[in-house]
């Protein structure tokens, strides 16, 4: 329908998650309208990405050296390790301002049918941190899902043996739910993980 120039970056952009044929057309045609400079911008940036990022040699974050901005940061807390799944969790949680210490990206959770053991995670060099570090507390961040939740408990058994404290994100309900709509799963968590007041 389009040169093949132009069709196959539609194909390229389509490729990217939540990225449709349609969306991937626009994406196309703004970039067609934009001037030369802006195009080499795009480009030199996804140069720089592909040249320059890599993954933490201490907590598989992305990084642009040998260890990512949070691990580098001494006024972090070492001996606090956060679990999460992936990258972008530490994201979210940073967000919070919540938290200053550090984090372990296992690369995904536990899901057998799709063939993801322990062994394609990062759950050996996370025990190894754990015993090589002054560690005091392992905090999973999993998502609060079968494979997530399933992560967590083996991630449990493996680290309580290490002598480390080991404690899970609190889920329930959301701030301005109804507790109508509520499914049983977040109502027996916010159940079972209340506290005083």
């Amino acid at each position: 329908m389009f040169e093949e120039p132009i069709e196959e970056l539609i194909e390229q952009f389509s490729k990217f998650p939540g990225i449709g044929k349609k969306s991937a057309q626009r994406m196309v045609f703004y970039l067609l309208k934009e001037p030369g400079p802006r195009i080499d911008a795009l480009i030199g940036a996804l140069d720089s990405v592909r040249k320059n990022v890599a993954l933490c040699h201490r907590c598989f974050n992305y990084a642009a050296g040998e260890l990512c901005s949070i691990c580098a940061d001494p006024r972090r807390d070492h001996t606090i390790i956060c679990v999460v799944e992936s990258p972008q969790d530490i994201l979210a949680i940073e967000k919070t301002a919540a938290y200053r210490g550090v984090y372990h990206v296992l690369g995904g959770a536990l899901n057998p049918i799709e063939g993801i053991g322990p062994e394609q995670l990062r759950t050996k060099e996370l025990s190894d941190r754990v015993v090589s570090a002054d560690v005091k507390e392992v905090i999973i961040a999993t998502n609060p899902n079968v494979e997530g939740e399933q992560t967590a408990m083996f991630l449990a058994s493996q680290l309580r043996p290490l002598g480390v404290r080991v404690t899970r994100l609190a889920s329930g309900l959301p701030v301005g739910a109804d507790l109508e709509y509520a499914d049983e799963l977040t109502l027996g968590r916010a159940l079972e993980w209340r506290r005083d007041i």
